[in-house]
């Protein structure tokens, strides 16, 4: 697929995977809850790009790591069945949890700890694992999905509860869907073709 090779493709394929499926997520409605609470959005902001930078560098090595330890064609497996994992995961609308507490320390501090926590086992965590699993370079995958987290969230931060209300979820969860099983067929086809060893 010449998309995929030429440079930058990896960035913009993280950034768009990232931002669908970000979209109604948790961590999209925490921004929001930060952003009631606060009021402040560039802090907020701040401390959503440093606590995404850190989580998902994180579950990128991760995924360069398994990617390392996997034959090509169990990973290319494993790849499309968790892409087709994370596309019915992404149907299902999140709530943020009543009884979750935040830091009442500054926006910042409070936006970093809270973020980072939340993003732990999150679908755009494990995208992008899995992103980083099949593809490279590392730094364009972490870049990309920051950037999808980014665009996700900054307008719910900026523009605050009354843009949130107009956001279509359902549609976006539903175009998201479809390109987690796009990236499945993809993993699917590339490991059903790959040569046998």
């Amino acid at each position: 697929m010449p998309f995929l090779s030429s440079p930058g493709s990896t960035t913009l394929l993280s950034t768009g995977t990232v931002a669908l499926a970000e979209i109604g997520d948790k961590t999209q409605l925490l921004a929001l809850m930060l952003a009631a609470r606060f009021r402040r959005p560039w802090p907020i902001v701040a401390g959503i790009l440093v606590a995404t930078l850190l989580n998902h560098a994180l579950a990128g090595w991760i995924g360069t790591l398994a990617a390392s330890w996997l034959r090509p064609d169990v990973l290319q497996w494993i790849v499309a069945a968790s892409f087709f994992a994370v596309a019915l995961w992404t149907l299902k609308p999140d709530k943020l949890d009543d009884g979750e507490a935040l830091p009442a320390r500054g926006a910042f501090i409070a936006t970093t700890i809270a973020f980072f926590i939340a993003e732990i086992g999150d679908k755009t965590q494990l995208a992008t694992v899995l992103l980083a699993a099949r593809y490279s370079p590392l730094w364009e995958v972490v870049l990309g999905t920051t950037l999808g987290m980014l665009a996700a969230n900054v307008p719910v931060v900026v523009l605050g509860s009354r843009f949130a209300a107009r956001l279509p979820l359902r549609a976006a969860r539903l175009t998201a869907a479809t390109v987690f099983m796009a990236l499945a067929a993809w993993a699917l086809w590339s490991a059903l073709s790959a040569p046998t060893p």
